[in-house]
């Protein structure tokens, strides 16, 4: 992932709840969004439920740089977080991650 030219960094994020773990992974993600807001650096961190797709979850989040986005994956919560949402996640993580690259239409 690289940053912007207006330099920050929008990463979304798609994961799958295991059959039968959906209440426990909205759980988890709802007890993760607050540390994450209040990381130096976040600019909007939100999570979602797709409508229609019970269990299936979208985070939206803002960095003001790839290096504050570095910081919060390297943050010393994270190393406990990432074991327990593997076990309520269909997949790895990395498989949900897209950098979103804004643009605008020419005037």
């Amino acid at each position: 992932m690289t940053a912007t030219t207006d330099g920050y960094v929008t990463v979304l994020w798609e994961a799958r709840a295991k059959a039968g773990r959906e209440a426990d992974l909205e759980a988890f993600l709802t007890a993760a969004v607050t540390p994450s807001r209040n990381d130096p650096g976040n600019i909007d961190y939100e999570a979602h439920e797709v409508e229609g797709e019970p269990g299936t979850f979208v985070v939206h989040e803002r960095w003001q740089s790839r290096a504050h986005l570095d910081a919060h994956l390297a943050a010393p919560r994270m190393a406990e977080l990432v074991p327990r949402l593997l076990e309520l996640i269909e997949g790895s993580v990395e498989d949900g991650i897209r950098l979103l690259r804004p643009f605008r239409p020419a005037r």
